[in-house]
Parts: structure tokens; C-alpha cells; sequence
């Protein structure tokens, strides 16, 4: 049995970056930058008017004066005017300014008469312009290589004038659930046998990953079914099985994988809930074997698959968020193995929810953090 953190390391150390590829800017949300970007353009490109007003000389601009319009110059394509003392343009927002102007005078603050405004406020220089550059400089980074493209990337991206994003790997994942116990939802319960609640909540997950979910199968406690299983799903680039990796007589995944002719790397992890954890290989895909109880599945998932998915995508980060809490109540560990335990954090507290087994999956389901207890001995976070 090993530490969760050498078991990530070691994942982590076999897992590589599948091929980038070049996406339409539409289809990049959530993707992962494959290389830097940088501003092509300044932001704005030009000088502009940030409000609906009059462009004009401050300097010859005085309370209760007279202007004289000489023009309009709407946003869109520059008219090439021009302002001089004593005059003013119609400007809009977003247009580009005249040449001579350097002030804008808010609409609000003016009354028109015929061709001529009347000031009714103070002018500033530069009041009201948006200055070239002021937002962004060219050659300035805009997106990291390994960085996630949100919604806001997407739109500075396209003020720069780029259609395609070169992006990281698209990981395709397999689900493999296993047991004679277990029902699909909407069949029908024999006694001893319960809904397989695993699958749909793994498939959840790897979407959330970005992970594409090629194959969720059910598998019964027989050999040759679950090698031929295996086989299938292992496809993949990610193939997850979920229960059958414990010590049992029924747990027959090791050796079905063995059949398959697997490289088993990790069995068995310092961790709880989830000690029953298996990582190897088959061909090129990635095999994680997580325990059968749904606590300990969604646990094991999180700590070792998550980041795996992570890599193989192109990001940069794998870590978990994690943001400072005061306890609501006093936890302790005496165990040999770090401990999640399920909680509610709510303005900076965090307070335990419900059963803490490794199947109580209400209490999981009313949580939206995990505190880590760390092993006797050691620290916590």
C-alpha cells in the first residue's frame, strides 16, 4: 500500500499529452491552449469615445460657450474629420475620434441649437476617450499555454481576429461497472440486489472533465465476460472499472486484466475512503480500477483520475481547488490513512454532512467540499 501523493506522482508519470489539434473558435470552450497566444492587436485599436456626446477641444471648451457642429462621426468606418477651436463633432460611442479633438462632452451635458451646442459643464482633457492600448498591448500574452479557454477568452480571442485555437488532446473514456448485484435503473430488484448507482455518476464526472464518454457497460462477476469486456472498453484512452478490485473471492478485475495481458502498476492506496484503488495498463489505455462504493469511487476519481484526464487534455494544472476553512466541529484521525471527510462549506465553514462510510451516497450528495484529514501524525488540509 502507498501514499496518495506516490500514487499520483505515478500516474502522473505515466500519463502523457495526447496529440493537439486545431479547433473552429466556437468549439474551443472549455478546452486546453496547446501554446501561448499573444495580442495581434492592441485593445482598442484606436482611440475612441466612450460615450454618446461631442468631440471637442477642452481648452476652448467654457462653461455657458457656444460651439459650433461641423460634423457627425458615428462608430463604423473613420470620416477623417477634423476639430478646431471653436468647434465640435457628433460623436457616438465607440466611434473613432477626430483628429484635433480631445475631449468628449456627454450629450447630457450640452443643449443643441440648430448647428451650435451650448457647454453646460467643465471639459477635462481627455475626459471621455478611450485611449489605443489602454485595455491591452500588442504583443501582450492573452492565453497560456495549458490554460482553460473560458466564455471571456473566447472573446478576446476573437477581438484579435482568431478563428481557429490549437487545443489539447480529446480523451475518450470507457465505463465498465461490475457485479452480480447490481440492476440497471428502471429494471426490476430481486432480493440482495440494488440499483447500479456508479456509472451515472462516474459518466457525470468525466464529462466534467471534458472526458468524451465512448461505452458505459455492465459486466457480471464472471471471468470470461469481464475479460471480453475489458478488451472492448479498453479502446479507450481511459478505461474506468468500477468495483471487483478488493480481495474477495467475486473481485476478479486483477485477473481478468491479467488476461488481457496488463501492466498493474498500483494496488492498493494510503487512502480512505478508497484503499482498494488499482492503476495499470492495457496497450495504450489507462486502467483505474475504483472500489465499488460510491463514496469511495467519487474519492478515487478525484485524487487519481481527474488528473490523469487533466494531463492527457494538455492543461497545465491538475490540483483540486482548495480555499482556507474553520471547522464547525472537531475532526480528528487516529488512522494509518488520509481520510475525506464529506462536508457543506458555507462562508468559510465547513461542517461535516451526514454518514461518513464509504456508501452513505445522500451525504455525498448533500456535500460541495471534501476536507482531508491527513493520517495520524501528519498535517491536514
Amino acid at each position: 500500500m502507498i501514499s496518495e501523493e506516490d500514487a499520483r506522482a505515478r500516474i502522473l508519470d505515466t500519463i502523457k499529452p495526447l496529440p493537439e489539434r486545431a479547433v473552429p473558435l466556437a468549439q474551443a470552450l472549455g478546452w486546453f491552449a496547446a501554446q501561448g497566444y499573444f495580442a495581434r492587436l492592441p485593445l482598442p485599436v484606436f482611440d475612441n469615445s466612450a460615450m454618446d456626446g461631442y468631440a471637442v477641444v477642452a481648452s476652448a471648451c467654457k462653461k455657458g460657450g457656444r460651439l459650433r457642429v461641423t460634423g457627425e462621426q458615428p462608430a463604423g468606418r473613420d470620416r477623417q474629420l477634423r476639430v478646431s477651436p471653436g468647434e465640435a463633432v457628433r460623436i457616438f460611442t465607440g466611434a473613432p475620434m477626430p483628429a484635433g479633438a480631445d475631449a468628449i462632452v456627454m450629450q447630457e451635458d450640452v443643449t443643441r441649437d440648430g448647428d451650435e451646442i451650448v457647454i453646460n459643464a467643465d471639459v477635462e482633457p481627455g475626459e471621455f476617450i478611450r485611449r489605443r492600448g489602454c485595455d491591452l498591448a500588442e504583443g501582450q500574452r492573452i492565453l497560456a499555454k495549458g490554460e482553460r479557454i473560458r466564455a471571456t477568452t473566447l472573446g478576446l480571442l476573437a477581438s484579435q481576429g482568431i478563428a481557429d485555437v490549437t487545443v489539447g488532446g480529446e480523451v475518450k473514456a470507457a465505463i465498465l461497472s461490475t457485479g452480480d448485484e447490481l440492476v440497471k435503473p428502471g429494471g426490476k430488484l430481486d432480493p440482495g440486489q440494488i440499483y447500479e448507482s456508479n456509472s451515472p455518476l462516474l459518466n457525470a464526472l468525466l464529462q466534467r472533465c471534458g472526458a468524451i464518454v465512448n461505452s458505459v457497460e455492465h459486466c457480471r462477476d464472471e471471468s470470461e465476460s469481464l475479460s471480453k469486456a475489458i478488451k472492448r472498453a479498453a479502446k479507450s484512452d481511459i478505461l474506468i472499472i468500477s468495483g471487483g478490485v478488493s480481495v474477495g473471492e467475486h473481485d476478479l478485475v486483477k485477473d481478468a486484466l491479467r488476461e488481457e495481458r496488463a501492466e498493474i502498476d498500483i494496488w492498493r492506496v494510503a487512502i480512505k475512503p478508497g484503499k482498494p484503488f488499482l492503476f495499470g495498463k492495457v496497450n495504450e489505455c489507462a486502467v483505474f480500477g475504483l472500489p465499488g462504493n460510491p463514496v469511495s469511487a467519487f474519492v478515487t476519481f478525484l485524487q487519481f483520475v481527474r488528473p490523469a484526464i487533466l494531463k492527457m487534455s494538455g492543461a497545465a494544472d491538475f490540483t483540486l481547488p482548495q480555499v482556507p476553512a474553520k471547522l464547525a466541529v472537531e475532526l480528528t484521525n487516529d488512522g494509518d490513512r488520509a481520510h475525506y471527510v464529506r462536508g457543506k462549506l458555507e462562508q468559510g465553514r465547513f461542517t461535516p454532512v451526514g454518514r461518513q462510510e464509504s456508501h452513505a451516497l445522500f451525504g455525498l450528495s448533500q456535500s460541495n467540499a471534501l476536507l482531508r484529514l491527513a493520517a495520524s501524525g501528519a498535517t491536514s488540509r
